[in-house]
C-alpha cells in the first residue's frame, strides 16, 4: 500500500462518472440492477408569479428522500407545506417509493413531519452548535380506490 497516492479527482474524473458506475456493479451483486433515481421538484406561485414554496426531492430504491421543503413565512400555517409534502408523496408513490425520509434541524419542522405521520429514527446532538439534526421516516401507503 505504499505505492498508492490519494490526490483530488480532477473535473474530468467527476464528470466521467466512473466511481459511481463502479460502486453501482458492486452494489448490483447484492440487489440487483436498480433504476435511475427520480426527481420530484415542485414550486408553490401566487396569482402574481410570486414563488411562495417548493420542494425538492429524489426517488431511489424504493425511497422518497425529501431535500427541500420551503413555505415563506407570510403564508405558513395555511396548509401550503402539508399540500406539497402530499403531492410529493403521492408522485412519489406512482414512481414505487414505499417510504421517505428526510433530515430536519430542531427550529425548523420536527413537529410538521410528526403530525403528517414521520417518525424520528436516529438524532444528531448539536449538528448545528446547539442545535440537533432529526432524521426522520415515514411508510408510504399506495392510495386506494
Amino acid at each position: 500500500m505504499d505505492n498508492i497516492t490519494i490526490a483530488t479527482a480532477t473535473p474530468e474524473e467527476v464528470h466521467s462518472g466512473e466511481l459511481g458506475r463502479r460502486l453501482r456493479q458492486y452494489n448490483y451483486g447484492f440487489v440487483g440492477e436498480y433504476p435511475d433515481q427520480q426527481y420530484i421538484r415542485l414550486n408553490a406561485r401566487d396569482l402574481n408569479g410570486r414563488l411562495l414554496g417548493g420542494l425538492r426531492s429524489i426517488v431511489f430504491l424504493h425511497w422518497l428522500t425529501i431535500d427541500v421543503l420551503f413555505v415563506e413565512a407570510d403564508v405558513r400555517g395555511a396548509g401550503l407545506g402539508s399540500r406539497l409534502l402530499a403531492e410529493a408523496e403521492r408522485q412519489a408513490i406512482e414512481l414505487g417509493a414505499r417510504h421517505a425520509k428526510l433530515e430536519t434541524f430542531e427550529w425548523q419542522a420536527p413537529a410538521f413531519y410528526r403530525k403528517h405521520g414521520y417518525e424520528e429514527y436516529a438524532r444528531i446532538d448539536d449538528y448545528a452548535p446547539g442545535f440537533y439534526l432529526c432524521c426522520m421516516k415515514k411508510s408510504l401507503s399506495t392510495p386506494r380506490c
